[in-house]
């Protein structure tokens, strides 16, 4: 196909999509802005906000659900935001906000470096687009997640606040839970977290949330507490991987996930924080496993950390497991030049190194 049919039809894609999206959310789309209050969609983007536009676009023609065209096109809404000042413990490896450096022993305090982080960090923190959790959506919506539009949605391992924001800003009410100081200390200003504006007037009464839950869940009781239960959706995009919980080989660990319960009480936790009917989606990104002779990568084995057993025993229906889905994750990577640099210049290729699978589980009606 030569390079200006492929833009053309890249376009009028964008174009049918962008059509579709406003028969579904009429009115003008308004975004939070910085300190200035509101500001229109037509308006000048910061440059995060900008690239995360960028790549909604390059991902609109693979988008295969309103559910995720909406997603992607929430990214218009996404407000700018200042760079954040934290703190870092060097020998602990532990991030604090100012207020809770602030509060730490002076002895303690003197010794924390301090570190600027941008708005790229913000939307993007040390994972990537969040845009990559489109899949996940269009997942969803293969199995009767729709809409999320006043449903309870959790991630666990959030681990950017990007996806979250998007979600909420469809109506959502979702809840983020991550035990890394890094994220705790970064969106740790009160916008971070409660009502998020609608994208696109979407929704005539009503709005989304976001609640950031910072611990062991469900070990520590009060964590537990605060997740609540009467969940529509859970998500967790590459945290639960059979290297991270069961690694082949000993390893960090720091390197690893420690659920602090039992398979079968974080499964029945779970199960009991749904309600009838909703879905829980294991979607796990992983590069090529390491040889016999190379260094053992627990992130390289994203295979399901539970059996289908397991997860059967527990209660859940199993609608699929460990399912390959390596052709979508690649051409998600190459809309969001995951193979290239900054620069433009190849350094992966993706067909070798890049991997995924998903398990989709439900909640029985009875």
């Amino acid at each position: 196909m030569n390079s200006q049919l492929h833009q053309r039809l890249f376009r009028q894609s964008l174009l049918a999509a962008l059509m579709a999206l406003g028969a579904l959310l009429p009115g003008c789309a308004t975004a939070p802005g910085g300190a200035g209050g509101m500001t229109s969609m037509s308006s000048a983007k910061s440059p995060a906000v900008q690239k995360l536009v960028n790549e909604a676009g390059a991902l609109a023609p693979l988008a295969r659900s309103t559910l995720s065209r909406r997603f992607l096109a929430a990214a218009e809404s996404l407000p700018s935001i200042s760079p954040r000042t934290v703190f870092q413990d060097p020998q602990s490896r532990e991030y604090f906000s100012p207020a809770a450096a602030a509060a730490l022993p002076e002895a303690r305090r003197v010794k924390l470096l301090q570190t600027e982080l941008d708005e790229f960090r913000y939307y993007y923190s040390k994972y990537g687009s969040p845009l990559a959790y489109m899949r996940v959506l269009d997942l969803a919506a293969e199995n009767g997640i729709n809409d999320v539009a006043r449903k309870r949605v959790m991630d666990f391992g959030y681990g950017s606040i990007g996806q979250l924001r998007l979600l909420a800003s469809l109506g959502a009410h979702v809840t983020g839970i991550d035990t890394d100081s890094y994220l705790d200390a970064l969106y740790s200003e009160s916008r971070d977290q409660g009502s998020i504006a609608l994208a696109g007037n979407m929704l005539p009464l009503g709005g989304g949330d976001i609640t950031l839950v910072s611990g062991s869940y469900p070990k520590d009781v009060a964590i537990a507490a605060r997740v609540g239960q009467g969940y529509d959706l859970i998500i967790s995009k590459n945290t639960l991987k059979h290297g991270y919980l069961k690694p082949a080989r000993k390893v960090e660990k720091r390197l690893l996930v420690d659920l602090g319960v039992s398979d079968e009480i974080f499964l029945k936790t779970l199960l009991n924080a749904m309600n009838p009917g909703g879905k829980f989606i294991i979607y796990n990104l992983y590069p090529r496993p390491a040889g016999p002779n190379e260094a053992y990568r627990p992130w390289a084995d994203g295979r399901s950390p539970f059996s289908r057993q397991q997860y059967e025993k527990a209660g859940w229906r199993v609608l699929a497991f460990d399912n390959p889905d390596h052709d979508r994750a690649r051409e998600i990577g190459r809309a969001l030049r995951w193979e290239r640099n900054d620069k433009g210049e190849l350094i992966d290729d993706l067909d070798s190194n890049l991997f995924a699978s998903y398990t989709i589980l439900e909640k029985p009606l009875r």
